[in-house]
């Protein structure tokens, strides 16, 4: 673990810029470690392997799920997870609301859009979104509440593309805000920016920047 990179990294955040931990494939020790030296708001891509973590970890740790979630993963996350950053489908958010229902939660969710030029990322076109959030099955959803947005640029080298995908997000949340959200005061995260561009994301309005290698070192897939 880098601590002098972490260190490094939180000095240069400006306010309103918060950063998640992204500590996936890493021991529980290692997520100890950062939460000793002040980190507590931590990621996680599995629903499984954040459970563990949170059953042996301090409690007041704030946990964010931001990988790929599968509705038949939702019960492992559903009692703790503090914000869902990856929600790229109506049937998730559905699933997502049945769950928070069972636990007596209302669970934040942030909409995850496709703004990359790359097939593999999951997320809503800005159709699908709006098809979404102006039917009546979504405003029957009581038990989530929707904080903003997330996405993920293509991975390259070209930062002129990934600053025009993290622009494109940031049209985006605006949009939406405007829209949809103006009464909500709770829409107002944008989720982007990890390892490789985040400088590029805090300029272009990130309010969340999730950081991993650079701060646990390269991933250990055994773990």
């Amino acid at each position: 673990m880098n601590i002098e990179k972490y260190d490094e990294i939180r000095a240069s955040l400006p306010g309103g810029v918060r950063l998640v931990a992204v500590s996936k494939f890493k021991p529980a020790e290692d997520i100890a470690a950062l939460y000793q030296h002040g980190q507590r708001v931590f990621g996680e891509n599995h629903a499984q392997e954040m459970k563990a973590k949170h059953e042996v970890l301090p409690q007041d740790i704030e946990w964010h799920f931001i990988g790929h979630l599968q509705t038949n993963k939702i019960k492992y996350i559903a009692p703790y997870v503090a914000l869902i950053h990856s929600i790229d489908s109506f049937p998730l958010l559905k699933e997502v609301n049945k769950y928070a229902v069972k636990n007596g939660r209302i669970i934040p969710c942030l909409l995850q859009f496709h703004i990359a030029d790359e097939e593999t990322k999951f997320g809503f076109t800005l159709e699908e979104c709006e098809d979404m959030l102006l039917s009546a099955e979504f405003q029957e959803l009581k038990n989530v509440v929707i904080h903003g947005v997330m996405g993920m640029a293509t991975f390259t080298d070209d930062q002129a593309q990934v600053r025009r995908e993290f622009h494109h997000l940031r049209r985006i949340f605006e949009d939406l805000k405007t829209r949809y959200f103006s009464q909500n005061p709770d829409f107002k995260e944008l989720s982007m920016g990890m390892t490789d561009d985040y400088p590029i994301a805090i300029s272009e309005g990130s309010t969340l920047i999730r950081i991993g290698s650079a701060i646990f070192g390269p991933r250990n897939y055994s773990v």
